[in-house]
């Protein structure tokens, strides 16, 4: 394999980088006002590159700083995206050269946790990420479908918003509740820019909800109306959607279910314990159409992550934690008594075995220690995994909402 050399690129190589990434994943390349909206979010020292044949950008990888929602707590993360590499230039090496660089400075920077995207499931457990939180996308039948049921009584108003203006109101509630629930991260200026403001401009119908609750605002949604075989049955498309508790949810889907000229409503990227069917008068309305992974997360910082979150009352249980790539993070942590704390190096008399990859995927709740020991991610008896289902338990399935 290659040894490549991965550089700190500056901002006057934020566009060379973000062609390298669009033409990486096959997409059309961005106009200006989106290669300005990407060039905005850029920041010292979070876009790495290395270059190919003829001193080119060959392949590129970038990453933002922010808060993550952890059960009990919140911790200091990063979100990564904008990774690829040069049809010509790929099993080359490259882009785990830029994996394990990234990591180190994620590391370096105080990071607890990343997490990103995923283009190919397959690509991204070799570096320690897995797949942590997973969504829902749900079609609603609206033409002939009865609605939010009548017992569920209003818990305040809903507004709409100016899309313009939308952005100065979305913003701070959005990371006030995102960080309610484990998995939600809090979104960086031009986040909001490429999601919502660039479909403004694009000339998108954006129809954006505010829920105002006994106590201030506390729910929105975004939603969109798009071509359908007839005027008065077009589909609506819920693309954002968070509120604080089941009843502000009820309040926003009230809404959006009585849009007239709407035959059917699609909402991707649902919590897979979105109440919704239990909230329709027949829950046939709603049909599950796909589950997909959401958050790809990597635990930079093992000790630190085991020791922000909270953990169900269990019997105590030892877990041998194994990264190749970040070894600081190696060795066998007890949880006992609510806490997590490192005992000393791998030892095989833990009671279970893991790799940094299958943490990830029962850290914030998403999936069960005695699920990924029956399926080989994790090793150990089936008693010990009993107890380490109780530690791990938390009360709301995991999840994150933004995609980037």
């Amino acid at each position: 394999m290659e040894a490549h050399v991965v550089e700190a690129l500056g901002r006057d190589e934020t566009r060379a980088a973000v062609q390298v990434f669009i033409r990486a994943i096959g997409m059309p390349p961005p106009d200006e006002s989106r290669l300005a909206v990407l060039e905005a979010g850029w920041e010292p020292g979070r876009s790495m590159g290395i270059r190919g044949d003829g001193g080119a950008l060959a392949a590129t990888a970038w990453s933002f700083g922010c808060r993550t929602a952890v059960p009990g707590g919140t911790v200091q993360a990063s979100g990564v995206s904008r990774v690829g590499v040069r049809a010509d230039h790929t099993r080359r090496g490259m882009l785990t050269a830029l994996m394990r660089a990234q990591l180190t400075d994620l590391a370096a920077r105080g990071d607890v946790l990343a997490s990103l995207r995923a283009t190919e499931g397959v690509l991204y457990g070799r570096f320690g990420y897995g797949v942590a939180t997973r969504y829902r996308t749900i079609r609603l039948r609206r033409r002939g479908g009865r609605g939010i049921r009548t017992e569920i009584p209003t818990s305040g108003t809903v507004r709409v918003v100016d899309p313009e203006s939308a952005v100065e109101t979305l913003r701070p509630l959005h990371d006030a509740l995102a960080l309610v629930r484990p998995g939600g991260i809090t979104r960086f200026a031009q986040w909001w820019d490429g999601s919502l403001q660039s479909r403004v401009r694009g000339g998108d119908h954006l129809l954006v909800l505010v829920h105002r609750g006994a106590d201030g605002d506390d729910g929105f949604a975004v939603a969109s109306v798009g071509e359908g075989p007839e005027f008065g049955a077009r589909p609506l498309t819920v693309s954002d959607l968070h509120a604080r508790d089941v009843a502000a949810t009820a309040d926003l889907w009230r809404f959006l279910l009585s849009v007239d000229l709407v035959g059917e409503v699609r909402a991707s990227g649902r919590p897979m314990d979105d109440p919704l069917d239990l909230l329709l008068t027949d829950p046939r309305d709603a049909a599950v159409t796909s589950v997909d992974d959401e958050t790809w997360l990597r635990i930079v910082d093992v000790p630190a992550a085991l020791a922000a979150r909270s953990w169900a009352p269990a019997e105590p249980v030892t877990i041998a934690v194994l990264d190749p790539l970040l070894p600081a993070n190696e060795g066998t942590y007890r949880i006992a008594d609510g806490h997590a704390e490192r005992t000393g190096s791998l030892s095989a008399d833990a009671d279970l075995t893991c790799s940094v990859t299958a943490l990830a995927m029962a850290y914030l709740g998403d999936r069960r220690p005695s699920e990924l020991v029956a399926t080989g991610w994790w090793q150990g008896a089936t008693a010990a995994a009993a107890r380490a289902d109780q530690a791990f338990a938390v009360p709301a399935a995991p999840w994150c909402g933004t995609h980037f």
